[in-house]
């Protein structure tokens, strides 16, 4: 489940009034920070609004087996939610994530707490709640590694590629010809192509698709999917038919996706 697909101040910013933000405004719709369930069993990027997106689309973590963070800025972990586990349950738990991730979800743990920490780097994979996760450098700087991930469950896999511009070559090299049904990649900046390079605008969101097409990671049957989006985009109408035009879309936060 698609909890959220904002970027870090979401869709509508409560202080703009550009166009794109009167249009969700108008609309009643709300984009929040990206994270994702899978399965109610791992939870990748919960950010400040984890535990009320899950609550807000009829969901629960009762059987949440472990947590996936790709790097550690706070829209990223908000490791309070380990915290308000605890209130609840110590029964066993992963959090797995670069070790900037590690280090601040620790701060939040009791010591003897059940709760096992996992410390990624590009290229490691593991297995994490019945999924292999494969751990990909991401072209973002957040106190140190971030990282794209692959996630698979021997019947489908997700490429998980957010917070990152341009996928650095190791990624690319390491992706060729390793075909996924699902793409949730970032596209922060829209048509912005002056707020640097740490996020993809629409054009570079295009460009990633084509060259992941080129890999043979995108294929006929693969489903790409916008996420962390930000205003800076156009409204939603436009930005439908953009994307639908390099073959990708943009979905509602609280989309079911069937891998």
């Amino acid at each position: 489940m698609l909890l959220g697909t904002g970027a870090a101040d979401g869709i509508p910013n409560p202080f703009c009034d550009c166009q794109t933000c009167a249009d969700y405004r108008r609309r009643g719709e709300l984009r929040t920070p990206t994270s994702v369930l899978i399965d109610g069993r791992l939870l990748i990027d919960p950010g400040p609004e984890a535990t009320r997106q899950v609550s807000r689309f009829g969901r629960d973590l009762i059987g949440l087996a472990a947590i996936l963070a790709g790097h550690a800025h706070h829209d990223h972990l908000d490791p309070a939610l380990l915290l308000h586990r605890s209130w609840v349950t110590d029964a066993p738990l992963t959090v797995a994530g670069p070790a900037p991730v590690v280090a601040a979800a620790r701060d939040w743990v009791h010591p003897e707490s059940a709760i096992e920490f996992r410390t990624l780097c590009a290229g490691d994979t593991i297995e994490l709640a019945g999924y292999l996760v494969t751990a990909l450098s991401a072209h973002h700087e957040a106190f140190g590694e971030a990282l794209c991930y692959l996630v698979s469950d021997g019947r489908g896999t997700l490429l998980y590629a957010t917070d990152t511009g341009l996928l650095p070559e190791a990624t690319r090299a390491a992706l060729s010809g390793r075909s996924v049904d699902l793409v949730l990649l970032e596209e922060t900046f829209g048509e912005r192509a002056d707020k640097g390079d740490q996020h993809l605008d629409l054009a570079t969101f295009v460009e990633t698709v084509g060259a992941l097409r080129d890999l043979g990671v995108v294929t006929s049957s693969t489903r790409v999917v916008a996420v962390h989006l930000g205003h800076d985009n156009p409204p939603l109408a436009e930005l439908h038919d953009r994307l639908a035009a390099g073959g990708a879309e943009a979905l509602p936060d609280g989309t079911l996706l069937q891998v």
